[in-house]
């Protein structure tokens, strides 16, 4: 019973993308949709501790079970999923392709549930690939000029990202004799298999400098992908270093170093180019980015302390949840412009369901934020840290200034664009978008009463002094620069940053390129056979490529594979 409910939770989105793809048009299964992640959700409240199945025949072996930390990310990634789905239920209601938009919503959201349930090297590595490419699907959905370039970056990213962590998988499997994930981070990778595997999670993770897809991706995919990409999906490398890095009793302080500092560079950096950005999604991405820096501090202390290491992985796994609410429900938020209401109570609804996650990300007093910045900063004491890390915690209070300030710029752009519905309120977008920023506000709640393992969570730790002032300075900062820039133009820094300037310089170089080639030779005449014969051979590739694109073509094929992974079970 435990191997079907554990393999449910990523097979019933499979099966339901194949459906949808061989009867596109059917209402009844596209509201089927959003309740994909429902087995999820159900599995991480009410499985117990220690579910687990192995498939012998599967792979080179599938295990998948549910352990403390994989119940926490599921219950984020399958509740994220279904408030985003729902919210998706509404907004694509009149999109003449979202039977397209809903196939990769299900087959992005199978691999991010499988992921999380995935205790083995190549049971994990497959479902990380599943997320990854079919989110390229959601991240073009548009068709638009803007969407086909962030793809374009994304896709190289991705690939890029999996073709290393493919390979530090390799070694470090091979250099464990095992391919379970907890025998690979026993065997404390080192050397390339370490490099490998922190930058192929890593980019996933928005860790810098290969964040740069984050910022275009945002923007140009729908919201409710949006939501899940930067709540749910960007986890998956954290939870990748949280399974794979030598995170036991001698930790690895090169590396904790490493991550550390990058973690406070991202935290900086994403405010600092955030405040420059005019686009809600975009400043949101660039939040993303700020937030998974302050993360990646947390595993980077975790190897430098690992005598702290249990309270620090707990704490950053809370601060994963916190964030993941929170910054889905100000995307969909960013998705509410044209729903500006009429009444003065569902005006205030709107102002509550629009601060209540904003004042969390800033870490005001009993929110999640607070909770989470809080328990990050437990084991900081001054003689904890060397050199410039005894600094850590000063430097993680300044970037929970710069949050507060980014917050505000994502405000502030986000409502001049406020107008009302032109066709009514749209309440199933609603119903979505309140009930995941209400989530948010219950975390600390839930958390008091469960608490996470390894973390003693006290209710002193949802205020304090300390959570004030940094947001105090905030306010003032973004006044200063209000002041400074309200009758000037606002500096801008490009979309992307990096990517900017890497095309750029592309452009310039093939600019060059072609000034300085020799003009090509003249074209001999083909034959009129050859010709003939070349026209034919396309028009049937053509035709060939006509068929294998259709959508009963596509669903055929993949109940093929799908039936094949069942008589493999079956066998086994």
């Amino acid at each position: 019973m435990s191997s079907i409910l554990l393999l449910a939770v990523p097979l019933l989105p499979l099966l339901l993308a194949v459906f949808i793809g061989l009867r596109p048009g059917q209402a009844g299964l596209n509201r089927l949709v959003p309740w994909a992640a429902l087995p999820g959700l159900l599995l991480a409240a009410l499985a117990p501790t220690g579910l687990e199945a192995t498939f012998d025949s599967l792979l080179m072996g599938t295990h998948l079970a549910v352990d403390p930390t994989g119940r926490a990310f599921l219950a984020l990634t399958a509740g994220l999923w279904l408030a985003a789905g729902l919210f998706a239920l509404g907004e694509r209601r009149d999109d003449a392709r979202r039977e397209r938009f809903y196939v990769f919503w299900l087959l992005a959201l199978a691999g991010n549930l499988g992921l999380v349930l995935a205790q083995d090297a190549a049971s994990f590595y497959l479902f990380f690939s599943l997320m990854s490419l079919s989110a390229y699907g959601l991240v073009v959905h548009s068709g638009k000029p803007e969407a086909w370039r962030a793809g374009r970056v994304y896709l190289i990213l991705a690939v890029l990202g999996e073709v290393l962590l493919l390979a530090g998988l390799l070694l470090a499997v091979h250099a464990a004799g095992q391919s379970s994930l907890a025998a690979v981070a026993a065997a404390r990778p080192e050397g390339w298999a370490l490099a490998l595997l922190v930058v192929g999670l890593g980019i996933k993770a928005g860790m810098l400098p290969l964040h740069f897809w984050l910022p275009l991706a945002h923007p140009a995919a729908p919201v409710p992908a949006s939501a899940v990409l930067s709540g749910a999906m960007i986890k998956a490398g954290l939870l990748g270093w949280m399974r794979l890095l030598p995170l036991d009793a001698t930790g690895h302080a090169v590396l904790g170093e490493t991550l550390v500092l990058l973690g406070l560079a991202a935290a900086f950096l994403g405010v600092l180019v955030g405040v420059l950005q005019v686009r809600p999604k975009t400043i949101l991405a660039y939040s993303s980015i700020s937030q998974m820096g302050l993360m990646t501090v947390g595993i980077g202390l975790a190897l430098l302390l690992p005598e702290a290491r249990g309270w620090l992985l707990a704490a950053v796994t809370l601060y994963a949840v916190h964030h993941g609410l929170a910054k889905g429900a100000l995307f969909l938020t960013a998705g509410m412009q044209n729903q500006w209401p009429g009444t003065p109570l569902a005006r205030a609804a709107f102002a509550l369901f629009t601060l209540l996650p904003a004042l969390a990300l800033a870490g005001l007093p009993f929110t999640s934020g607070a909770l989470a910045k809080n328990t990050l900063k437990g084991p900081l004491a001054p003689d904890a840290l060397p050199g410039w890390l005894a600094h850590t915690e000063l430097l993680l209070t300044l970037a929970a200034a710069g949050t507060t300030v980014l917050l505000l710029r994502f405000l502030w752009c986000w409502q001049t664009g406020l107008q009302a519905p032109a066709n009514g309120l749209d309440r199933q977008r609603w119903w979505a978008w309140g009930a995941l920023a209400l989530i948010g506000l219950l975390l600390p709640l839930g958390v008091l009463v469960v608490g996470p393992g390894g973390l003693p969570v006290e209710p002193r730790d949802l205020y304090g002094l300390a959570l004030l002032w940094p947001i105090a300075l905030g306010l003032v900062l973004a006044g200063i620069a209000y002041r400074l820039i309200r009758d000037r133009e606002t500096p801008r820094v490009p979309e992307g940053d990096l990517a900017a300037l890497a095309e750029a310089a592309w452009s310039g170089a093939r600019r060059t390129h072609r000034n300085l080639a020799l003009p090509p030779p003249r074209p001999r005449r083909m034959p009129a056979r050859l010709r003939l014969l070349r026209l034919k051979l396309r028009q049937r590739l053509e035709d060939a490529e006509r068929v294998l694109t259709r959508w009963e073509t596509i669903g055929l094929l993949f109940s093929a594979a799908m039936l094949g992974l069942y008589l493999t079970l079956l066998v086994g």
